[in-house]
């Protein structure tokens, strides 16, 4: 019999299990079909946020601007299938804007060398005016029923079609990262980026790739978003940028990088949709339940550092014996 090794990842997956069973006992209706298939259609969204944030804080960064990035997308589809183009080709024309502003990020990151937090706040910034001289601060709906069947359609009738893009996407990611070249770069970067560059890894490359990457996946999370609700505007998805980076960082990936796992940020967007579905039933007011988020991605952190520090002790311990 092989031993069960208890990784932090399988820790937190006994822990999704956990909360699951405590929140089916204790909140009234958490078990009904209505709230069970809300957490289905919501969780795609969400998860794609969280798998974009988790890439790049592997390599040590972080984007602040990945809201906006979907949200630019999003007018991008909007304009375009209003204007009469096919569909295809307002989604492809939104895929664009949003690599477009990941090349953004990643060129002034990569290629010049300035702070993540620095690059993603700036055009946190931009890309939040750029929508709002587009659209004036109103909303913009009416797409075509087609499209609305991406975010509100169901596969045989039974699972929702955003779930299946989610998970075709959660799989894809982690053969990218733990299966190619690629991939191993990522981790090597996030670890120690001198050594990496010294091992021939082309360091700007790579974290070009990540910040495309992560615009990719936010642009999908765009036309989930914008087909679910029939409607885009300057603040899609803003509520995720916070979630995102506590999954990430609650599925155990490393804030300095090096270290993360796709697993791990699934198993921390399920707690997650969990926790907020739960509260929401039992009538606790929004504001409160982003408050607890903040809180939780706080209590991480320090419990993260904390650890660092042990393991840093227990290292020059081992090194004074020996």
């Amino acid at each position: 019999m092989k031993q069960v090794t208890l990784s932090k990842e399988n820790i937190l997956g006994l822990i999704a299990i956990g909360l699951f069973v405590l929140m089916s006992i204790s909140v009234p209706g958490f078990l009904s079909s209505n709230n069970l298939t809300n957490m289905m259609f919501q969780l795609p969204e969400f998860g794609l946020f969280a798998l974009a944030m988790m890439v790049v804080i592997v390599t040590g960064g972080i984007d602040l601007s990945i809201t906006y990035t979907a949200a630019l997308a999003g007018v991008a589809i909007a304009i375009l299938s209003s204007n009469g183009y096919p569909m295809i080709i307002a989604i492809l024309g939104g895929i664009a804007v949003g690599l477009l502003c990941g090349f953004m990020n990643g060129f002034i990151i990569a290629k010049i060398g300035v702070s993540p937090i620095l690059v993603t706040l700036g055009t946190m910034v931009l890309f939040e005016r750029l929508i709002l001289s587009i659209t004036k601060g109103n909303s913009i709906s009416g797409f075509s029923p087609e499209y609305t069947l991406i975010g509100n359609g169901y596969y045989l009738g039974l699972i929702p079609l955003s779930i299946i893009i989610f998970l075709f996407v959660a799989i894809l990611t982690s053969v990218l990262l733990n299966k190619t070249v690629w991939g191993r770069s990522v981790y090597m970067v996030g670890s120690n980026p001198v050594a990496s560059l010294f091992s021939g890894v082309n360091n700007s490359k790579v974290l070009m790739k990540v910040y495309l990457y992560s615009a990719l996946l936010a642009a999908i999370a765009s036309i989930i978003m914008t087909s679910r609700y029939n409607t885009v505007k300057v603040d899609l998805g803003s509520s995720y940028l916070l979630q995102s980076v506590a999954a990430a960082v609650l599925g155990g990936t490393e804030i300095q990088g090096g270290y993360g796992k796709v697993i791990g940020t699934l198993y921390a967007v399920m707690i997650f949709q969990m926790i907020s579905s739960g509260l929401n039933l039992m009538g606790v007011p929004r504001p409160i339940v982003t408050v607890i988020m903040g809180v939780i991605l706080i209590a991480v952190l320090i419990i993260n550092f904390i650890k660092v520090k042990v393991d840093e002790n227990k290292q020059k311990k081992l090194a004074e014996t020996a």
